[in-house]
């Protein structure tokens, strides 16, 4: 009696085994995961702020920075992941704060002979930020949609670490306007923080070849804020914050 031959056997699980390596490739690539839902947060009008920490992470493939975003209305959410455009640059401005931090800090400014402060990068969104949730290692994480972002909508900024919240709120209130100091400004003799990182963004302007330091946010019934931007990150929404008035003061 003629004995089946073992081949076509062979072949469907053959064929069973590449189908499901196929497959496996596929989900691996994100292509057959279930989608996550998209949600808009912040105001259509308002501005929202993420605030890098420092940490990264494998996202679909990318190496993407991690922190925490400030919506319009003052609310952070942490565990934040900045997914797309922009995500390498904003991991190369944060890692060179950090250094330049980690050498001025400590040391004195010498216009005003106060001592240097941690400055920290942020990037500002207008308008409302598409975020997703996302489940990483068994941590939940919101993931800003950033290729869904208008370039003209985002731009960056570094300032004193602890004043970055203040900033977002700044810019969310109405009658703040910015304005550029001139070299010759009283501002950088003050002895408070605001004179201190006023100098302090035009240094660190020198060793950051596509920012430009000594901006400052003026507020009616709140204190002025020193900051620097990023002219890598500059979308054209943000003009104002940028080619700023010169800013006059007599003491």
């Amino acid at each position: 009696m003629p004995v089946a031959s073992p081949r076509p056997l062979y072949a469907v699980i053959g064929a069973v085994v590449t189908v499901i390596v196929i497959l496996a490739a596929l989900y691996a690539g994100g292509a057959l995961r279930p989608q996550a839902s998209v949600r808009y947060l912040g105001s259509p009008s308002g501005y929202e702020a993420f605030v890098p920490n420092g940490q990264t992470i494998n996202y679909n493939g990318q190496t993407d920075p991690v922190g925490n975003l400030i919506l319009n209305n003052g609310t952070t959410l942490h565990d934040v992941i900045w997914n797309g455009q922009y995500a390498s640059t904003i991991i190369n401005n944060h890692n060179q704060i950090v250094q330049l931090n980690s050498q001025f800090v400590g040391q004195t400014d010498p216009v005003n002979n106060q001592p240097y402060v941690p400055l920290q990068d942020f990037y500002v969104i207008k308008g409302q930020v598409p975020v997703e949730q996302a489940t990483i290692n068994g941590q939940t994480y919101y993931v800003i949609d950033a290729n869904k972002i208008n370039p003209a909508d985002v731009a960056g900024f570094y300032t004193y670490d602890k004043w970055v919240s203040n900033f977002v709120a700044a810019m969310n209130t109405p009658g703040t306007y910015a304005a550029g100091l001139p070299g010759n400004s009283p501002v950088f003799q003050w002895t408070n923080t605001t004179g201190t990182v006023a100098y302090q963004t035009m240094l660190y302007q020198h060793y950051i070849g596509y920012s430009a330091g000594g901006y400052v946010l003026v507020q009616s019934n709140e204190p002025i804020i020193s900051y620097g931007v990023y002219t890598d990150v500059e979308g054209s929404s943000f003009d104002k914050y940028i080619l700023a008035p010169v800013y006059n003061s007599s003491s």
